[in-house]
């Protein structure tokens, strides 16, 4: 893989991390359209998710300093019941990382993985048109019960081409929760799982990325970061506004060609 490669794919974490539309899915088309191969695939792809990460950090940085001041204080408060939310959350998708991490790998190899990507993006329009629809009473704090499912659809979605924004942020509105509050949140809970993932792999020594290099890599790490920065506020609008049938329509068209793509 090039500098230009990288870059391109960089951009496409970037957009559709925080975009309902399934980042994973995503890379797994544009390498598809790229002739892209990579031995260690599901490596690099942490790579891109960790400066996506950094990005969440910059662009919420007012809620993470929050947190980070009312955990260090004495007695519960709510940035520590916040907290423990977030915690809650992580937990479905810490144990499906755990167990399933082999097989997630195998599933971004196989010869299928387009009709997989193409089927869960038709998942995911399906989420966000029943969101988009739905008009439950809509509550400013997010119950622990509620972390909880919405961690349970974060996890599911680990699955390639189920947007994991997407199907948080639709879980959560379902739910009956805010719209911003359930933006912010969706964006808050991944930090941990994704930052744990690049430890775990570069403590069993396994994150060594091979067919590309250090160069294309750096740019691939910076393109990812800075567009995800763009995107991340956008899409904090976004739902704030309730647009989001309009990617429930883009989800459905992507998905629809990339399984015909596979069949013709």
């Amino acid at each position: 893989m090039g500098v230009l490669e990288a870059i391109i794919l960089g951009i496409v974490q970037g957009l559709t991390e925080f975009l309902p539309v399934s980042s994973s899915g995503h890379l797994q088309l544009a390498k598809e359209l790229l002739g892209v191969e990579l031995e260690s695939n599901l490596a690099f792809d942490v790579m891109l998710h960790a400066a996506t990460v950094i990005s969440t950090i910059v662009v919420l940085w007012s809620e993470v300093w929050w947190l980070i001041r009312g955990i260090f204080t004495r007695g519960m408060n709510p940035e520590k019941s916040y907290f423990l939310k977030l915690v809650v959350s992580m937990i479905p998708v810490g144990i499906v990382g755990f167990l399933l991490r082999d097989k997630m790998d195998a599933l971004l190899a196989s010869p299928y993985i387009i009709v997989v990507v193409g089927v869960m993006l038709l998942v995911t329009s399906l989420l966000l048109t029943f969101a988009y629809y739905a008009r439950p009473r809509q509550r400013a704090t997010i119950s622990m019960r509620d972390a909880f499912i919405i961690g349970i659809s974060q996890a599911v979605a680990t699955l390639p081409g189920l947007s994991r924004s997407g199907t948080t942020i639709a879980t959560g509105l379902l739910l009956g929760n805010d719209k911003g509050a359930v933006a912010t949140f969706s964006f808050l809970m991944v930090l941990a799982p994704i930052l744990g993932q690049t430890l775990l792999d570069v403590v069993e020594g396994g994150f060594t990325i091979t067919g590309i290099g250090i160069d294309a890599l750096i740019a691939g790490f910076i393109t990812a970061f800075v567009v995800g920065c763009l995107a991340c506020r956008f899409m904090i609008g976004v739902v704030k506004r309730g647009k989001l049938i309009w990617f429930a329509i883009y989800c459905a068209v992507v998905g629809c060609v990339a399984i015909g793509t596979y069949i013709f």
